[in-house]
């Protein structure tokens, strides 16, 4: 049975819970971080749950894939924003920990996601047919 929204989509759910873990971290910055690395860090992490919800309703796989892709590319650049946060001292090990095991449970998601658009297999979420 085809999901009816976006909201359904595992690889959208786990991407949103690394959303709201972000958000729960950014209090952990300096102010001198406001207009820096905060921001950055944020449009990243929005960018991978918000990619997956456009390209949900993208008709055809190709297009599908172009948005899944752009997801998986914001995903990485949190990555790097979890170790220079970590590395300069702002997250705890225990605060980078929890994003990377909310990261990582996105990626292996939306990798798989992915992987059966890519294959066809049937999933293809919702194609407009209403």
């Amino acid at each position: 049975m085809a999901s009816k929204s976006f909201r359904e989509v595992q690889a959208w759910q786990k991407a949103h819970d690394f959303v709201l873990a972000f958000y729960e971290t950014k209090k952990m910055f300096p102010e001198d971080e406001k207009f820096a690395l905060i921001p950055q860090f944020q449009r990243a992490a929005i960018s991978v749950a918000a990619n997956i919800a456009e390209g949900y309703k993208k008709l055809s796989r190709a297009d599908k894939l172009r948005f899944l892709n752009i997801a998986q590319g914001s995903l990485e650049e949190c990555r790097y924003y979890i170790i220079l946060a970590h590395d300069v001292g702002y997250y705890t090990d225990s605060v980078a920990n929890n994003l990377w095991v909310k990261i990582d449970a996105a990626s292996v998601v939306l990798n798989s996601y992915c992987k059966a658009i890519k294959d066809n297999k049937g999933i293809i979420d919702n194609l407009n047919k209403e």
